[in-house]
Protein backbone atom coordinates (compact mmCIF):
# COMPACT_ATOMS: atom_id res chain seq x y z
CA UNK A 1 0.00 0.00 0.00
CA UNK A 2 1.08 3.52 -0.47
CA UNK A 3 1.68 5.86 2.58
CA UNK A 4 0.81 9.32 2.59
CA UNK A 5 2.78 11.74 0.61
CA UNK A 6 4.39 14.28 3.04
CA UNK A 7 7.91 15.19 4.52
CA UNK A 8 8.95 11.73 5.31
CA UNK A 9 11.31 10.35 8.14
CA UNK A 10 14.30 12.28 9.45
CA UNK A 11 16.28 10.00 7.74
CA UNK A 12 15.30 11.51 4.62
CA UNK A 13 16.63 14.84 5.28
CA UNK A 14 20.01 15.79 3.08
CA UNK A 15 19.02 11.60 1.27
CA UNK A 16 19.03 12.91 -1.98
CA UNK A 17 22.78 14.38 -1.87
CA UNK A 18 23.93 11.24 0.01
CA UNK A 19 22.76 8.86 -2.52
CA UNK A 20 24.05 10.96 -5.25
CA UNK A 21 27.46 11.20 -3.24
CA UNK A 22 28.04 7.82 -1.96
CA UNK A 23 25.46 5.52 -3.35
CA UNK A 24 26.37 3.00 -5.52
CA UNK A 25 30.47 3.23 -4.81
CA UNK A 26 32.13 -0.08 -4.06
CA UNK A 27 35.76 -0.23 -2.92
CA UNK A 28 34.92 -4.27 -2.60
CA UNK A 29 34.22 -7.05 -5.05
CA UNK A 30 30.32 -7.65 -4.29
CA UNK A 31 27.97 -10.30 -6.35
CA UNK A 32 24.22 -10.87 -5.63
CA UNK A 33 22.16 -13.21 -7.00
CA UNK A 34 18.25 -13.17 -6.16
CA UNK A 35 15.67 -16.13 -7.03
CA UNK A 36 12.05 -16.28 -6.23
CA UNK A 37 10.55 -19.95 -5.31
CA UNK A 38 6.88 -20.67 -6.48
CA UNK A 39 5.18 -19.49 -3.72
CA UNK A 40 6.81 -15.91 -3.71
CA UNK A 41 9.62 -16.56 -1.45
CA UNK A 42 12.58 -13.84 -3.00
CA UNK A 43 16.05 -15.13 -1.73
CA UNK A 44 19.12 -13.26 -2.13
CA UNK A 45 22.56 -14.45 -1.55
CA UNK A 46 25.24 -11.99 -1.42
CA UNK A 47 29.08 -12.70 -1.24
CA UNK A 48 32.27 -9.87 -0.60
CA UNK A 49 35.81 -10.40 -0.66
CA UNK A 50 36.99 -7.17 1.23
CA UNK A 51 41.15 -8.07 0.83
CA UNK A 52 41.78 -11.35 2.04
CA UNK A 53 38.51 -11.73 3.61
CA UNK A 54 35.62 -12.92 2.63
CA UNK A 55 32.11 -12.29 3.70
CA UNK A 56 28.33 -14.21 2.88
CA UNK A 57 25.01 -13.47 3.71
CA UNK A 58 21.21 -15.44 3.07
CA UNK A 59 18.18 -13.13 3.19
CA UNK A 60 14.92 -14.57 2.97
CA UNK A 61 11.66 -12.28 2.03
CA UNK A 62 8.33 -13.47 2.29
CA UNK A 63 5.31 -11.54 1.52
CA UNK A 64 1.88 -11.98 2.51
CA UNK A 65 -0.81 -9.16 2.30
CA UNK A 66 0.27 -6.33 3.79
CA UNK A 67 3.44 -8.39 6.11
CA UNK A 68 6.55 -8.54 5.08
CA UNK A 69 8.97 -10.66 7.10
CA UNK A 70 13.17 -10.54 6.18
CA UNK A 71 15.52 -13.39 7.58
CA UNK A 72 19.30 -12.77 6.62
CA UNK A 73 22.15 -15.15 8.33
CA UNK A 74 25.46 -13.92 7.97
CA UNK A 75 28.68 -15.31 8.04
CA UNK A 76 28.99 -15.60 11.81
CA UNK A 77 25.85 -17.42 12.00
CA UNK A 78 23.74 -14.31 13.37
CA UNK A 79 20.22 -14.55 12.09
CA UNK A 80 18.42 -11.28 11.72
CA UNK A 81 14.73 -10.96 11.83
CA UNK A 82 12.84 -8.49 10.68
CA UNK A 83 8.78 -8.37 10.41
CA UNK A 84 6.78 -5.02 8.69
CA UNK A 85 3.39 -4.65 8.89
CA UNK A 86 2.29 -1.87 6.35
CA UNK A 87 -1.13 0.37 6.89
CA UNK A 88 -2.10 -1.77 10.08
CA UNK A 89 -3.78 1.78 10.51
CA UNK A 90 -3.73 4.55 7.26
CA UNK A 91 -0.52 6.01 7.56
CA UNK A 92 1.58 3.63 10.09
CA UNK A 93 3.97 1.20 9.62
CA UNK A 94 4.84 -0.89 12.03
CA UNK A 95 8.67 -3.04 12.48
CA UNK A 96 9.75 -5.43 14.73
CA UNK A 97 13.28 -6.72 14.60
CA UNK A 98 15.75 -8.85 16.55
CA UNK A 99 18.76 -10.64 15.91
CA UNK A 100 20.02 -14.39 17.40
CA UNK A 101 21.85 -15.13 19.63
CA UNK A 102 21.66 -11.08 20.60
CA UNK A 103 19.47 -11.03 23.65
CA UNK A 104 19.29 -7.14 23.78
CA UNK A 105 18.68 -6.75 20.11
CA UNK A 106 14.79 -6.87 20.07
CA UNK A 107 13.33 -3.71 18.82
CA UNK A 108 9.84 -2.37 17.92
CA UNK A 109 9.47 0.97 15.69
CA UNK A 110 5.78 2.43 14.81
CA UNK A 111 6.35 5.16 12.09
CA UNK A 112 3.39 7.44 11.05
CA UNK A 113 3.39 9.67 7.94
CA UNK A 114 1.26 12.29 7.18
CA UNK A 115 0.95 15.18 4.43
CA UNK A 116 2.39 17.75 6.75
CA UNK A 117 4.47 15.14 9.26
CA UNK A 118 6.73 11.98 9.52
CA UNK A 119 7.14 10.43 13.42
CA UNK A 120 9.28 7.56 13.98
CA UNK A 121 8.78 5.91 17.89
CA UNK A 122 11.15 3.06 18.21
CA UNK A 123 11.51 1.00 21.86
CA UNK A 124 14.55 -1.78 22.93
CA UNK A 125 12.88 -4.73 23.86
CA UNK A 126 15.01 -4.79 27.45
CA UNK A 127 14.28 -4.15 30.92
CA UNK A 128 16.23 -0.76 30.65
CA UNK A 129 15.55 -0.15 26.76
CA UNK A 130 16.82 3.14 24.62
CA UNK A 131 13.70 5.02 23.25
CA UNK A 132 14.62 6.88 20.26
CA UNK A 133 11.82 9.68 19.15
CA UNK A 134 12.25 11.09 15.58
CA UNK A 135 9.77 13.56 14.05
CA UNK A 136 9.37 15.86 11.11
CA UNK A 137 7.12 18.30 10.17
CA UNK A 138 6.54 21.06 7.03
CA UNK A 139 5.61 20.34 3.64
CA UNK A 140 6.91 20.02 0.11
CA UNK A 141 9.25 23.24 0.70
CA UNK A 142 10.23 23.50 3.72
CA UNK A 143 11.14 20.78 6.34
CA UNK A 144 12.03 20.84 10.24
CA UNK A 145 13.30 17.48 12.30
CA UNK A 146 14.80 16.31 15.37
CA UNK A 147 16.14 12.66 15.89
CA UNK A 148 16.38 12.12 19.98
CA UNK A 149 17.49 8.98 21.47
CA UNK A 150 17.59 8.08 25.52
CA UNK A 151 19.28 5.34 27.44
CA UNK A 152 17.05 4.22 30.57
CA UNK A 153 19.45 2.03 32.07
CA UNK A 154 21.68 5.52 32.08
CA UNK A 155 19.52 8.27 32.10
CA UNK A 156 21.11 9.84 29.31
CA UNK A 157 20.35 10.93 26.28
CA UNK A 158 22.48 8.93 23.60
CA UNK A 159 21.82 11.13 20.94
CA UNK A 160 20.05 14.70 19.67
CA UNK A 161 20.07 15.98 16.25
CA UNK A 162 18.18 18.25 14.47
CA UNK A 163 18.13 19.41 10.66
CA UNK A 164 15.98 21.87 8.17
CA UNK A 165 15.91 20.90 4.23
CA UNK A 166 14.22 23.39 1.58
CA UNK A 167 13.27 22.24 -1.45
CA UNK A 168 12.46 23.80 -5.01
CA UNK A 169 11.65 22.02 -8.15
CA UNK A 170 15.18 21.40 -8.93
CA UNK A 171 17.03 21.89 -6.20
CA UNK A 172 17.26 20.29 -2.63
CA UNK A 173 19.22 22.03 0.50
CA UNK A 174 19.92 20.82 4.11
CA UNK A 175 21.34 21.44 6.78
CA UNK A 176 21.95 18.99 10.17
CA UNK A 177 23.44 19.03 13.28
CA UNK A 178 23.81 15.73 14.19
CA UNK A 179 26.94 13.56 16.92
CA UNK A 180 25.28 15.87 20.07
CA UNK A 181 26.11 18.93 18.11
CA UNK A 182 29.76 17.79 17.30
CA UNK A 183 28.78 17.58 13.32
CA UNK A 184 26.81 20.53 11.35
CA UNK A 185 26.61 19.16 7.62
CA UNK A 186 25.43 20.82 4.60
CA UNK A 187 24.49 19.44 1.80
CA UNK A 188 22.87 20.96 -2.01
CA UNK A 189 21.42 18.64 -4.35
CA UNK A 190 20.90 20.14 -7.97
CA UNK A 191 18.81 18.41 -10.96
CA UNK A 192 20.07 19.77 -14.04
CA UNK A 193 18.57 17.83 -16.76
CA UNK A 194 15.53 15.28 -15.32
CA UNK A 195 15.78 13.83 -19.13
CA UNK A 196 19.17 12.46 -18.65
CA UNK A 197 19.37 12.16 -14.80
CA UNK A 198 21.96 14.69 -14.69
CA UNK A 199 22.63 16.34 -10.94
CA UNK A 200 25.43 17.82 -9.43
CA UNK A 201 25.62 18.29 -5.50
CA UNK A 202 27.82 19.06 -2.45
CA UNK A 203 28.33 18.03 1.08
CA UNK A 204 30.47 19.90 3.64
CA UNK A 205 30.72 18.22 7.09
CA UNK A 206 32.40 20.18 9.72
CA UNK A 207 33.26 19.12 13.48
CA UNK A 208 33.47 21.10 15.95
CA UNK A 209 35.91 18.74 18.22
CA UNK A 210 38.54 18.64 15.98
CA UNK A 211 37.80 21.88 13.79
CA UNK A 212 37.89 19.43 10.98
CA UNK A 213 36.10 20.25 7.29
CA UNK A 214 35.59 17.78 4.92
CA UNK A 215 33.97 19.08 1.42
CA UNK A 216 32.80 16.57 -1.16
CA UNK A 217 31.46 17.14 -4.56
CA UNK A 218 29.55 14.88 -7.09
CA UNK A 219 27.62 14.95 -10.38
CA UNK A 220 25.66 11.90 -12.09
CA UNK A 221 24.51 11.34 -15.97
CA UNK A 222 22.73 9.05 -17.77
CA UNK A 223 24.48 7.59 -21.42
CA UNK A 224 21.17 5.83 -22.06
CA UNK A 225 18.09 5.22 -20.35
CA UNK A 226 20.34 1.64 -18.83
CA UNK A 227 23.64 3.15 -18.42
CA UNK A 228 25.17 5.76 -15.42
CA UNK A 229 28.13 7.58 -14.97
CA UNK A 230 28.83 9.15 -11.58
CA UNK A 231 32.10 11.36 -9.65
CA UNK A 232 33.16 12.99 -6.77
CA UNK A 233 36.15 14.26 -5.32
CA UNK A 234 36.86 15.57 -1.58
CA UNK A 235 39.13 18.27 -0.59
CA UNK A 236 41.67 15.42 0.79
CA UNK A 237 42.10 14.55 -2.88
CA UNK A 238 39.86 11.01 -2.99
CA UNK A 239 38.56 10.93 -6.68
CA UNK A 240 35.90 8.43 -7.83
CA UNK A 241 34.05 7.36 -10.46
CA UNK A 242 31.72 4.64 -11.44
CA UNK A 243 29.98 3.17 -14.48
CA UNK A 244 26.30 1.37 -14.05
CA UNK A 245 24.78 -0.53 -16.52
CA UNK A 246 21.52 -2.26 -16.71
CA UNK A 247 21.64 -5.47 -18.60
CA UNK A 248 18.69 -7.11 -18.15
CA UNK A 249 15.52 -5.51 -16.29
CA UNK A 250 16.52 -5.17 -12.21
CA UNK A 251 20.75 -6.83 -12.84
CA UNK A 252 22.87 -4.38 -12.26
CA UNK A 253 26.99 -4.31 -13.10
CA UNK A 254 29.03 -1.29 -11.27
CA UNK A 255 32.23 -0.52 -11.65
CA UNK A 256 34.15 1.90 -9.59
CA UNK A 257 37.48 3.44 -8.90
CA UNK A 258 39.13 5.65 -6.65
CA UNK A 259 42.39 7.04 -6.77
CA UNK A 260 44.39 9.23 -4.25
CA UNK A 261 45.34 12.43 -6.52
CA UNK A 262 47.80 13.28 -3.33
CA UNK A 263 49.70 9.95 -3.80
CA UNK A 264 49.10 9.21 -7.31
CA UNK A 265 51.72 6.48 -7.14
CA UNK A 266 49.39 4.22 -5.05
CA UNK A 267 47.34 2.53 -6.96
CA UNK A 268 43.68 3.15 -7.53
CA UNK A 269 41.12 1.06 -5.87
CA UNK A 270 38.74 -0.74 -8.07
CA UNK A 271 35.65 -2.24 -7.03
CA UNK A 272 32.73 -4.60 -8.73
CA UNK A 273 29.25 -5.17 -7.99
CA UNK A 274 27.59 -7.55 -9.81
CA UNK A 275 23.36 -7.35 -9.03
CA UNK A 276 21.44 -10.50 -10.71
CA UNK A 277 17.58 -10.68 -10.75
CA UNK A 278 15.47 -12.86 -12.51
Amino acid sequence: MVMAKGPGLYSDIGKKARDLLYRDYQGDHKFTVTTYTANGVAITSTGTKKGELFLADINTQLKNNNITTDIKVDTNSNVYTTITVDEPAPGVKGIFSFIVPDQKSGKVELQYFHEHAGISTSLGLTATPVVNFSGVAGNHTATFGTDVSFDTETGNFTKYNAGVSFTTSDLIASLTLNDKGDTLTASYFHTVSPLTNTAVGAELNHRFSSNENTLTIGTQHSLDPLTTLKARVNNYGKASALIQHEWRPKSLVTVSGEVDTRAIEKSAKIGLAVALKP
